[in-house]
């Protein structure tokens, strides 16, 4: 391997630790010294150490001994540490770690560093930030597993959809414009009929795999059965189910989380929340779900992506929460915190288009096929408006049409505000689409404008859907009361008691965020409301024990 210069520390991703910092890690580490082209972690395997460089270069590599293929992401040399986001979420390695130059390294066990970061705030922040930036590099470079495809293919888009929501390192492959495409599959002697597939450490292939086979592949937690019963399930991994993870677990109670897509819900699409506390210059959805993550985890609960419920059943003084592949997770109170979903366009061959043309999140993904281009965005809500400021960045242009005929009706005035400082965005009201233009892949929308009846044709290759949300509730039907909506109804008089505020009819069993019929729709608000249910599973368990002492 050729020698190449440290890597510089131009976003932060590589800071180096202060001599204070090292000499409180050293007593929980291990110093060894190692030598040229030794192997410190692998791509593809849990990664167990948190590694810190004292003298010497290590590089980080992917592809490690594939030939031509294999390429230097970065080179650490003293006092940087070693690893990503992977060492705290349970992911497997995305690069493998190669000593470059001899020297010595210290190597702390992870669990010992989770520990030391809760203590320590400034170590803490400071191995956060560096983790996050360089997920995000990872995840620009296009990193990690290959993903062969076809844009058309339901398949292909949910595992796209899957490694781009929960932040995965990955590239996606495009069987229809991509010629390395089938040259890969010419090579893998795999026919095009065969995909969607996943190429992962250079070696391992998966044909067609589901996405819960994607996850156990890069290392994702799978539910855990068994007989026992938890003190707390949380059904959904958005602001309110993390809020609800964070304070259930760090009150004591043994908390599963499952989620059947992502954690952060519909906020880790959103490029920029602006206005929630703590955040003046306002942080990305998904930095704060992978924030939250973090946090649940050091109290000791138990995340698992993807675990779709499928029904809710009471059962002899708890509750079962039925889940898709099969097992069934068992806990004494339940917190339904599954938000809702973003509405569809009632547009001709909309589906056609999903996935290569129409998106319904702005994320790293979605920027780099917007580059140079023009963009639509549909909606006049604060979801529009964060996208729109967004992907400004890339696109040529931004048009957001909005039906009604003042946008500040709906969004929030500084984000509407700073759409009109915006060079590159124009606002269309009273506007809505009527026609989507292309032959498979999206080439332009047609346009109509209620108030003069006029209609336009807009060329774009990318249309953003953000017109509202329907709850994520079917799994629920028959078991809780819905509203005509489909929302859970919470907080109303029964028989046998007066609920308690989120308590739906069954007693303990409580409903947060979008998914509760009459909530705010804020990241703030299910936030709120899901540290909230979490005081009051412990009101409702109190108040049953004394009634049940006084009978």
């Amino acid at each position: 391997m050729t020698p190449v210069p440290e890597t510089p520390d131009l976003y932060g991703a590589f800071p180096r630790l202060s001599e204070a910092q090292l000499a409180e890690l050293s007593p929980h580490g291990e110093r060894r010294a190692v030598s040229l082209g030794d192997v410190l972690f692998r791509e593809g395997e849990p990664t167990t150490e948190f590694i810190v460089v004292l003298s010497g270069k290590v590089a980080m590599v992917e592809g490690h001994g594939s030939g031509p293929d294999e390429k230097t992401i970065a080179v650490q040399g003293p006092g940087r540490f070693l690893g990503e986001l992977s060492l705290l979420t349970g992911q497997a390695a995305f690069l493998t770690a190669v000593v470059q130059e001899p020297g010595e390294v210290l190597a702390v066990p992870a669990e010992e560093v989770r520990a030391l970061v809760a203590h320590d705030q400034a170590l803490g922040d400071l191995i956060l930030r560096a983790y996050l930036t360089r997920r995000s590099l990872l995840i620009g470079l296009g990193t990690g597993f290959r993903i062969i495809g076809s844009r058309y293919s339901a398949d292909c888009k949910r595992l796209r959809e899957f490694a781009a929501r929960n932040r995965v390192p990955h590239r996606w492959i495009d069987l229809e414009e991509d010629e390395e495409a089938n040259a890969l599959l010419r090579e893998l002697r795999i026919p095009a009929a065969d995909t969607p597939v996943v190429i992962w450490r250079g070696d391992k292939v998966l044909r067609s795999p589901t996405v819960a086979e994607l996850a156990k592949a890069i290392g994702l937690p799978a539910p855990v059965p068994g007989d026992g019963v938890c003190d707390l399930v949380i059904v959904g991994a958005g602001p309110a189910g993390l809020a609800a993870a964070v304070y259930g677990a760090s009150e004591g109670l043994t908390t599963v989380v499952l989620d059947a897509v992502a954690t952060g819900g519909q906020a880790s699409t959103s490029s920029r929340i602006e206005n929630y506390l703590g955040f003046p210059s306002g942080i990305s959805g998904a930095e704060l779900a992978e924030r939250a993550v973090i946090q649940a985890r050091k109290f000791g609960a138990a995340l698992t992506v993807p675990a779709e419920a499928t029904g809710l059943q009471p059962d002899d003084g708890f509750y079962s929460v039925l889940v898709e592949d099969g097992n069934t997770i068992k806990g004494h109170a339940l917190i339904i915190a599954t938000g809702a979903r973003y509405r569809k366009l009632d547009v001709p061959e909309l589906e056609k288009y999903e996935g290569s043309g129409v998106y319904y999140a702005a994320t790293p993904f979605e920027l780099r096929m917007c580059s140079d281009s023009p963009v639509v965005i549909v909606g006049g809500g604060n979801s529009a408006g964060q996208a729109a400021l967004y992907l400004a960045r890339n696109a040529s242009s931004v048009r957001v049409l909005v039906r009604g005929d003042d946008v500040r009706a709906s969004m929030s005035h500084y984000l509407a505000d700073e759409l009109d400082r915006t060079p590159g965005i124009e606002i269309m009201l009273n506007t809505e689409v009527r026609q989507l233009i292309g032959d498979g892949t999206l080439t332009g929308v047609r346009v109509h404008n209620r108030r003069t009846g006029k209609s336009l044709e807009i060329a774009t290759r990318a249309m953003f859907v953000f017109i509202g949300a329907d709850p994520h509730t079917k799994w629920l039907e028959g078991a809780v009361p819905l509203d005509d909506r489909g929302f859970v109804i919470t907080g109303q008089r029964t028989t046998w008691n007066a609920l308690l505020p989120l308590e739906t009819d069954h007693m303990g069993v409580f409903a947060v965020g979008d998914v509760r019929s009459g909530s705010v729709k804020r990241v703030a608000s299910a936030v709120g409301e899901g540290a909230m249910a979490v005081r009051l599973v412990y009101e409702r368990f109190t108040t049953t024990e004394n009634r049940q002492r006084r009978r």
